[in-house]
């Protein structure tokens, strides 16, 4: 973290949660940065001094209920439209009309709502990992309840209880996370044919089924201690209400159902990672949800951390799309 800290600045603005805190570096074009589960800023650690360097004022936040913006205790705090809220916010107190916004994991749907909700404000969207879908459909719960059958639970449905993967997370967190980023990772995935790691045994707990022993490449033992430090002081509950707040967007949004996003788009995924591959249908859907596409790209042995496995080939692919948009 100290190579990075000399060319960065942090600072807080404040939001309907409390406050909203933000590493920024560069200057020029706002690009704003949001982070998924579980991670903070520091996800995007090597985009920031190379999109700086390109001539952008890149901004990585962290979302609420992570490091060290606030954490309100209702689930009903976590909704997307407050997140959204949230990223506008944020534009705003740096003295911006608009911005790029670019999202992996959690943070790929959050900046995909921000854009459909707020078109003046965010005027292009870059998604990593998690391929766009529009609102709509079953209720989410639903879904991913009758995902695990019987014999299993897939892991959104095991986040649903409150307390529930607290229990099995917080006791060792350091551990955990080490095992959840293996899990998702190229190098360090569980191999085919074993026990897919998304999914909890009837009575078991994730950890069960994350690869022990080796952290994958792209995260040094400095990097673990990193997330570790957040999430041991903070607790995971404010990151899992995300997860909790699901239904209550599907209602949220019904407005928005089947609606496509029409400003100049970038997705970027691994061929390795099980949001791609179960998504395929969603990016096939591309030409119609997203009719703005400039370019989208399926890294080949590439895992879920895509722009921390990947960062040279992500830098590359985001300095070049950011050409386009700004051209």
């Amino acid at each position: 973290m100290t190579q990075h800290a000399a060319q960065i600045t942090h600072r807080s603005v404040t939001s309907s949660a409390g406050r909203i805190h933000l590493v920024e570096q560069g200057s020029g074009p706002l690009v704003l940065l949001v982070h998924g589960f579980p991670e903070s800023w520091y996800s995007w650690r090597h985009q920031l001094p190379a999109l700086a360097a390109a001539g952008y004022r890149a901004v990585a936040v962290d979302v609420r209920g992570y490091g060290r913006s606030s954490r309100p205790a209702p689930v009903d705090a976590y909704r997307m439209l407050d997140l959204v809220a949230d990223n506008v916010r944020v534009v705003r107190a740096l003295g911006e009309e608009s911005a790029v916004i670019v999202g992996h994991d959690w943070g790929a749907t959050i900046a995909a709502h921000s854009a459909l909700l707020r078109p003046e404000v965010f005027r292009a969207v870059g998604l990593l990992s998690v391929p766009y879908t529009p609102p709509g459909g079953p209720r989410p719960s639903d879904v991913f309840t009758r995902l695990g059958g019987g014999a299993e639970e897939f892991y959104v449905a095991y986040f649903q209880e409150p307390g529930r993967a607290e229990a099995e997370v917080e006791p060792d967190v350091r551990g955990w996370l080490a095992g959840f980023y293996a899990a998702l990772s190229a190098d360090t995935m569980p191999a085919p044919g074993t026990p897919d790691p998304h999914f909890v045994a009837r009575g078991g707990t994730l950890r069960d089924r994350f690869p022990q022993g080796r952290l994958p490449g792209w995260l040094s033992e400095d990097d673990l201690d990193v997330y570790a430090g957040e999430f041991e002081r903070t607790g995971l509950t404010g990151a899992l209400n995300r997860y909790r707040a699901m239904d209550r967007d599907w209602e949220d949004l019904t407005a928005h159902a089947g609606a496509p996003l029409t400003q100049p788009s970038l997705f970027v995924g691994g061929s390795q990672d099980a949001s791609t591959t179960w998504l395929a249908d969603a990016i096939e859907a591309y030409p119609v949800t997203l009719p703005g596409l400039v370019a989208s790209h399926v890294l080949d042995g590439c895992g879920h951390w895509i722009q921390q496995e990947r960062p040279e080939d992500v830098n590359r692919i985001l300095v070049d799309w950011l050409a386009a948009v700004n051209a």
